[in-house]
């Protein structure tokens, strides 16, 4: 099944975003990998595509897992929670409609 996995960043995360990306990616392309990556990536805190010293407010995963306890489980171990780049995670189910 799929899950969406929403994350909100601390104040001020960039500079821990950045220290943590290279493991964060790698995460998400082994998923991509196996076929289980729907979408990835972050929200700009401003509204443009490069928020420079902005940064972000946090994530957006969509991907496959075996069951709520295995997103919720992939999600704890990702390197942004381990780095304290996110205050809050919410995993929950989520079904394609389009496209």
């Amino acid at each position: 099944m799929l899950y969406a996995i929403i994350s909100d960043d601390v104040e001020h995360s960039l500079e821990r975003r950045l220290t943590a990306r290279p493991d964060h990616l790698a995460r998400l392309e082994a998923l991509r990998d196996a076929g289980r990556l729907v979408l990835a990536g972050p929200h700009p805190a401003v509204d443009t595509d490069n928020p420079g010293e902005a940064g972000f407010s946090g994530s957006l995963v969509v991907a496959e897992f075996e069951s709520l306890d295995a997103a919720r489980a992939w999600a704890d171990a990702d390197p942004y929670v381990i780095a304290g780049v996110y205050a809050r995670v919410t995993v929950k189910p989520f079904k394609k409609v389009l496209p």
